[in-house]
């Protein structure tokens, strides 16, 4: 079959993936009123396009913290990609390379940092971490990311507890005996007796934002903090020193009834007021989504579950399809909208429609 969008990768990956991880994937907290409002709130957003803007010549290039990708949409950190596909996260960082982009590795990888980093040698890569009780195991792996040639740090907020995804707990979700989650293997013996992956006791709920300064005090690296969608959090992420936010809901995962993030974006853009680097993730699933972003203040977006749909359908050769979709209409929304350049895109482009 051939695979146009985002959308024919959705269904294949419901399709041939084993239920218990096509549920964990898709799963989002409570009514998933948030996963899906994720989504829609794209709808509401109109475009403004110009006409006659000489786009024969496209620039569709942009930075993150200085670093150059080929386009605006990068990877977001998601869990267990062995789930999707054998090679995991090794696939996932090839694809990334391939197509010049940033991914987010997540703590919760089915591979080890040295085997994605060895997998996409020269890759832009940050490393996303989840602060746990145990204090020692997140600084030796803030301090192996950035030994390993991770370019970025990026400290998941908002999720202090699990958040009650109703799928996951009829199906007793947990990961098949064969995967390891790779980075923390030994780390946690406490654990082990936790009768599924929800209970994840060994994360700490008690950070707070003097958390960041201790980071700070591991790392050289630049410290990126997702999971903020309101300006009083985007105001403290900048007093406290971050580099970047992104805005995010953990894809409707954690507090169900909080805003869209594509609708949290406007908020934070203007009380960060361009002092740090803002990113969004959450409902991006076509080129048109992420220029509304970009048009709302975004720098850059990153995809979750597009990705893992993509490695579901052919490893890092679906994933790199995803990517190719998003790029190319991207491209074509840009210059149907009158923008030859990422620089050219601004908030005049869009408007929120009165439905």
């Amino acid at each position: 079959m051939a695979m146009v969008c985002l959308s024919d990768f959705e269904a294949y990956a419901k399709k041939y993936l084993p239920k218990i991880a096509w549920d964990f994937f898709a799963a989002g907290a409570d009514d998933c009123s948030t996963r899906d409002e994720n989504i829609l709130a794209y709808k509401r957003i109109r475009f403004r396009p110009r006409m006659l803007r000489d786009v024969s010549v496209m620039d569709i290039r942009t930075k993150l913290l200085g670093t150059e990708i080929s386009f605006p949409v990068g990877i977001a950190p998601t869990g267990f990609h062995q789930l999707a596909w054998p090679d995991g996260e090794k696939s996932t960082a090839r694809a990334a390379k391939a197509m010049n982009t940033c991914y987010i590795a997540s703590t919760y990888s089915t591979c080890t940092l040295e085997e994605i980093s060895a997998a996409a040698p020269g890759g832009l890569q940050w490393f996303q971490l989840y602060i746990h009780r145990n204090r020692a195991v997140s600084q030796q792996l803030v301090q192996r990311a950035e030994a390993l040639g991770f370019q970025g740090l990026v400290l998941t907020a908002d999720l202090p507890y699990t958040g009650k995804r109703r799928d996951d707990v009829r199906n007793g979700f947990r990961l098949p005996p064969h995967m390891k989650v790779k980075n923390l293997e030994g780390a946690f013996e406490v654990c082990k007796t936790s009768p599924s992956f929800h209970s994840l006791c060994c994360l700490d709920p008690s950070v707070t934002w003097n958390d960041i300064y201790w980071l700070r005090s591991l790392t050289h690296l630049p410290i990126i903090i997702k999971g903020i969608l309101t300006k009083e959090d985007a105001e403290l992420a900048v007093r406290h020193g971050v580099q970047g936010i992104i805005v995010s809901n953990h894809g409707g995962r954690q507090l169900d009834g909080g805003p869209a993030t594509i609708d949290a974006l406007v908020e934070v853009v203007e009380a960060v007021q361009g002092r740090v680097e803002v990113y969004l993730d959450g409902g991006i699933r076509k080129g048109s989504d992420v220029l509304k972003a970009l048009a709302l203040g975004a720098k850059c977006v990153f995809i979750g579950r597009p990705a893992l749909w993509g490695l579901a359908y052919k490893g890092e050769e679906g994933l790199q399809e995803v990517l190719r979709i998003l790029q190319d209409e991207f491209r074509l929304s840009m210059a149907l909208a009158g923008c030859a350049s990422v620089s050219e895109i601004g908030r005049h482009l869009v408007q929120f429609s009165k439905l």
